[in-house]
């Protein structure tokens, strides 16, 4: 008989739902599609009853259409969007629709977090208190929705729902309960400090697990919606980047991930907590047992070019327009993009800023602006690797994932900008993948994810830097990284004027 795990990608505009052998194989693969919801500039929400209908169709998908026999399927594991809220009731039911890691409109709880704890909070949690993480959600529910917060019980971050109402159990991995910020990173529990201090009771903090640990078996309500066996294990999972870093390979010090989804992240494995960023970039526990991992976001990398495309070249073929802007000159012809669209997380925490083309003139053709964007999503995870840099932090190769790796110019382009070996996958599939590697190694293929990865993970073309080219691309990112500086008033002038409007 066949043995397969499923590894869930939850992301944030459709879930991916994959079934591997023990080999590493790609048996089967589904996905479906779910709304996004921006009310309000700065508003960012999902049902999350879509994300469980999203998963359940595409694993019964699997089932009725790819012909995976139920009773093969061993395991389960999870890869969530990070950061989002949902917050349920007593008897288990959501509240209020789901808000996510891109929903910036808690900039006033974050400074109630800085003026009550200041660097005291840094110090407990590893990170600084941003608009994307779960406890200034919980504060905004708490303060502008308080009869939401009197019938609120517990609360789950996105993968989690769907894997409570798989199991009937409620959990959070360590991995995403750091993105929380209300973790206590040195200690490796809830933080009662932060708790205490902002009201939150203890209570509502689900029990913690590894990413590795089986969290229950599917029970026999969701057997029937499904039509998985309620033999088939569910483990914790763990957080979209953390499981990204497994599916990459991203296992010792010497690497760092380079990830182009909807947003950006640059991500380096810790082998402890003892590493100070103070703050400047986010530090959470790794979805490998006893690690961490270090990173820094771009909000809107992948969202700058889909923007750019859907608006000025919706007809257009996404890979013909890529290798139309290889073609254009290296700076695009005196243009230069940065990709602050939704705000910026890293480096400046800025949910007000918003982006800009600089240097524009008649000679430039659509193609110029196209490069340009790809540059300066490019431009903004070098920003994040200067902090590495300003911490001593050494390491020799760049694994790239996600659209930033489906591109050969771009693969060039990325070790050209960071000056670093860049290699892609030949089995590319992201924070998926490693979802399915948990599951392997929580039911015992493997003895760790080290092990897990020397079959599962398979490393292709090394891109290295080009000296000539290099220079070039460190003077003009001397001009990038001045222009938030030059523009970040204007830019939140021209937002509060927007919003006096609205």
């Amino acid at each position: 008989m066949n043995e397969y795990v499923i590894g869930v990608d939850l992301g944030t505009s459709a879930v991916k739902v994959s079934a591997m052998d023990r080999d590493g194989k790609i048996v089967a693969q589904q996905s479906y599609g779910y709304d996004l919801h921006q009310p309000h500039p700065g508003y960012s929400e999902q049902d999350p009853r879509d994300w469980l209908y999203g998963t359940t169709i595409a694993i019964d998908r699997l089932i009725l259409r790819d012909g995976l026999k139920a009773e093969e399927i061993d395991g389960i594991s999870f890869s969530g969007q990070m950061h989002g809220l949902v917050l349920l009731d007593a008897n288990g039911q959501v509240l209020r629709p789901a808000m996510l890691w891109n929903d910036t409109r808690t900039t006033k709880q974050c400074e109630e977090i800085k003026e009550k704890l200041g660097d005291k909070f840094i110090e407990i949690t590893g990170n600084r208190a941003l608009e994307g993480f779960t406890l200034p959600k919980l504060l905004w529910v708490k303060e502008n929705e308080p009869e939401i917060w009197a019938k609120a019980k517990s609360f789950l971050l996105p993968k989690d729902y769907v894997r409570y109402v798989m199991t009937d159990k409620q959990a959070i991995d360590y991995s995403d309960a750091t993105g929380t910020v209300l973790f206590d990173i040195k200690k490796n529990t809830w933080s009662k400090e932060i708790c205490d201090e902002f009201g939150i009771s203890m209570s509502m903090c689900p029990p913690l697990i590894r990413s590795i640990d089986e969290a229950g078996t599917v029970t026999d309500s969701y057997s029937m919606f499904s039509g998985l066996k309620t033999t088939t294990k569910v483990f914790g999972g763990g957080g979209d980047n953390a499981c990204g870093a497994v599916g990459a390979g991203i296992l010792k010090p010497n690497m760092v991930m380079s990830s182009i989804g909807t947003s950006g992240v640059v991500l380096k494995y810790e082998p402890d907590a003892n590493v100070n960023y103070h703050g400047a970039l986010q530090y959470e526990c790794h979805a490998i047992p006893d690690t961490y991992y270090s990173m820094g976001v771009t909000l809107a990398a992948g969202h700058s070019l889909n923007w750019f495309k859907h608006t000025f070249a919706k007809d257009e073929d996404f890979t013909a327009m890529v290798n139309r802007a290889s073609e254009r000159p290296l700076g695009a012809n005196g243009l230069i993009f940065t990709p602050y669209l939704v705000g910026e997380r890293t480096p400046y925490a800025d949910a007000d800023v918003r982006g800009s083309f600089i240097g524009v003139d008649s000679m430039q053709n659509k193609y110029d602006f196209v490069r340009s964007v790809i540059e300066g999503i490019t431009f903004s995870f070098r920003d994040i690797l200067n902090i590495y840099d300003q911490h001593g932090q050494d390491f020799d190769t760049v694994v790239a994932i996600g659209g930033g790796a489906k591109s050969e110019f771009w693969l060039q382009l990325q070790a050209n900008i960071f000056n670093k070996k860049v290699v892609s996958l030949t089995n590319e599939q992201g924070p998926g993948l490693g979802a399915a590697m948990l599951a392997a190694v929580g039911l015992g293929w493997f003895d760790s994810l080290q092990d897990c990865a020397k079959k599962f993970v398979h490393f292709g073309k090394t891109y290295d830097p080009q000296p000539e080219i290099v220079v070039k691309y460190n003077e003009l990112y001397k001009i990038y990284h001045r222009v938030y500086d030059q523009t970040k008033d204007l830019s939140h002038d021209i937002m509060k004027l927007r919003n006096s409007w609205d």
